[in-house]
């Protein structure tokens, strides 16, 4: 799970240190040592992740992470020397998504990153599901369920199936689904949507004889209900 970071920390050895242990991780790293350089590097080549220090020059940990916040969703693991619960409990406040007070192990905060990534990773996957009603569909995934149960489709199936489903309500021609299926089809027709369209009623609809969300448009083509 490799990843570009960003690390904003005043102490070059502890800058050092995180860094070679990230690099080891195999993610790319960059360093910055303040705070207005980490805003300035965010706004200008977005990372993945940072890790941010509270005690930094010009602007500091707490200031960027309440500016950043207004800004972006940004994962932010946070480091501090302070220890008392109120620090962990405004950093947390402010939106930093993971905390740890130094000194800290180098291992742990490639691990704690991993953590991290893997979360947002998940997140942003779970945040490209099209959602109709009860008809959802993963393009990530490549996953397909109805009224939660999961619907096991043909690639050419699915992937008419995400043509509608992200825009639903709107009227699609045969030829533009065609567009669609072309490299997922060897052969294809206006007749292989109409087989498309059948066989996906029979796995999507309540009742496929009378279909309430694939619904055909007649003089047109097919759209999905929304």
């Amino acid at each position: 799970m490799c990843a570009y970071v960003l690390v904003a920390e005043d102490d070059p050895k502890q800058a050092e240190l995180a860094r070679r242990y990230l690099e080891h991780e195999g993610h790319a790293v960059v360093v910055v040592a303040d705070g207005r350089a980490a805003l300035e590097q965010i706004r200008s080549d977005p990372p993945d992740l940072m890790v941010l220090d509270v005690m930094m020059p010009r602007v500091d940990g707490l200031d960027v992470c309440r500016i950043l916040r207004r800004e972006s969703d940004l994962p932010v693991l946070m480091l501090t020397a302070r220890t008392t619960e109120d620090d962990l409990l405004l950093g947390l406040d402010l939106g930093a998504d993971d905390y740890m007070t130094k000194p800290y192990s180098p291992r742990e905060l490639a691990a704690r990153v991993r953590t991290l990534l893997r979360r947002t990773q998940s997140a942003r996957a779970e945040d490209h599901v099209l959602r109709v009603g009860a008809l959802h569909v993963d393009p990530v995934r490549h996953e397909v369920s109805a009224d939660g149960r999961p619907v096991t489709c043909t690639p050419g199936e699915f992937h008419l199936l995400e043509a509608l489903a992200a825009e639903p309500g709107r009227v699609f021609t045969r030829d533009q689904l065609l567009r669609h299926l072309h490299g997922f089809d060897s052969y294809v027709t206006a007749r292989t949507v109409d087989v498309h369209v059948m066989n996906l009623r029979r796995k999507i609809e309540p009742d496929p004889q009378h279909p309430v969300r694939l619904m055909t448009v007649y003089g047109i083509g097919y759209k999905l209900n929304d």
